[in-house]
């Protein structure tokens, strides 16, 4: 019975992604080709212009972009499970090899950045919680907030105007310089920038929830009883708060991809860095309909997916959630 529950509970969960991807294609599909935009231009430029009438027509049906929109969607996912997901009208190319040549640097950055969040905000979580209400743990709740509170954007614009501008001891752009694609130390120097602000975005937002969970747990009743024991103040935190509040921080770094994906995706485009982020503007100005597909999909996929992954989480760290799911889906199946 546990093991048939389990496969429904794992089942459900599996359509249910299922369907909210087949929802999301939907509404990216029509959003798209609804918003206001000559798809032409992204393909032919500035001939658009001057085609006749017969022209536009001939142009139209050559891109697939003359049946109706949900004639166009069926087309669009009968070649998908082909593994065909069009040409880029920008690009003039497969949108597979477009994305393979940027997707790395969106990795890098984006990888390398997440793990600077997760073991940084973890740290100093952990630094804050242990000098609470101290002037170094004051100071840094201070600092924390205001980083936090500064727009992507213009905190980019800032280090490229000191670093790069005035100083000049920093590359402002681009993902590495011409010709030098193989040189690390090159890449770690356009790294730089782009690294600070994603990281530094998210890092106190996270750093204060364990913070403040590692504060709960110093509280609880059973840190008590481990004081009168004579238990040291770092014994009891590393090995029992700590511990206590790690199922609860994977579960919030999983929720946390999509949005340090989101903040990349912001950075990428400030520092012209060549990646999914900079990509994905480009289709949505040019009206770049299959590039713009893939990357929506791609992207949405990702974050419905790290969602579930938090919240099959949650429900296995609190047996009453757990318990409750198993509970409604023996009531659907009347086991």
């Amino acid at each position: 019975m546990r093991k048939r529950n389990r496969i429904l509970y794992y089942g459900k969960k599996f359509i249910i992604f299922l369907l909210s991807v087949l929802v999301l294609s939907v509404v990216v599909f029509y959003v798209a080709r609804l918003a206001p935009g000559d798809p032409l231009v992204s393909y032919y430029g500035d001939r658009t212009e001057k085609m006749s009438p017969q022209e536009r027509e001939w142009a139209m049906e050559k891109l697939g972009l003359d049946k109706p929109i949900y004639v166009q969607y069926v087309k669009w996912v009968e070649n998908a499970f082909h593994g065909d997901f069009g040409i880029s009208f920008k690009y003039k190319q497969d949108v597979i090899q477009v994305i393979s040549g940027r997707i790395v640097n969106t990795l890098l950055l984006g990888g390398i950045g997440y793990l600077c969040i997760f073991f940084g905000s973890l740290l100093l979580g952990i630094f804050c919680a242990w000098y609470e209400e101290r002037w170094v743990d004051r100071i840094l709740c201070k600092l924390g907030t205001i980083s936090s509170c500064i727009p992507e954007f213009w905190l980019s614009l800032v280090l490229i105007l000191i670093f790069a501008v005035t100083l000049r001891v920093l590359p402002s752009s681009g993902a590495y310089s011409t010709g030098r694609a193989n040189d690390i130390a090159d890449r770690v120097l356009h790294l730089l920038m782009p690294l600070t602000v994603v990281t530094l975005e998210h890092l106190w937002y996270y750093a204060y929830m364990i913070r403040n969970k590692i504060l709960e747990e110093v509280r609880a009743d059973y840190v008590l009883l481990a004081k009168s024991k004579g238990l040291n103040k770092r014994r009891i935190l590393f090995r029992h708060c700590l511990r206590n509040v790690m199922p609860a921080y994977l579960s919030i770094m999983a929720i946390a991809v999509p949005h340090v994906l989101g903040g990349t995706f912001v950075v990428e485009s400030v520092f012209s860095y060549p990646g999914i982020g900079a990509l994905s503007y480009e289709s949505a100005r040019y009206h770049d309909y299959n590039l713009l597909m893939i990357l929506c999909m791609m992207s949405g996929t990702l974050v419905i997916f790290f969602n579930m992954l938090a919240q099959t989480i949650n429900e296995h760290i609190d047996p009453r959630v757990k318990a409750s799911e198993v509970v409604e889906t023996s009531e659907v199946t009347g086991v």
